[in-house]
């Protein structure tokens, strides 16, 4: 019998116990699982509620009618 052969069996039972193992864990993965599904829903319902602030418009616009920053203005000035 080939050495690599005695060998196997102790690796064998190794891996069923790691596997036994990790499927005892299997409730703890499923409850934190529950959480991160119920946690990800709340924020996701907390970020798409409406807000009642409103956002007061932007006065220095480099579009608007009138800004004191264009260069036009700078230009026109000295």
């Amino acid at each position: 019998m080939p050495a690599g052969l005695a060998e196997i069996e102790g690796k064998v039972f190794a891996r069923v116990r790691e596997e036994a193992a990790f499927a005892a864990q299997a409730t703890h993965r499923l409850r934190v699982g529950a959480v991160a599904v119920v946690v990800a829903l709340g924020l996701g319902f907390a970020a798409g509620s409406p807000v009642t602030a409103t956002a007061s418009p932007d006065t220095l616009s480099p579009f608007g009618p009138s800004s004191p920053l264009a260069p036009s203005t700078l230009l026109a000035a000295g």
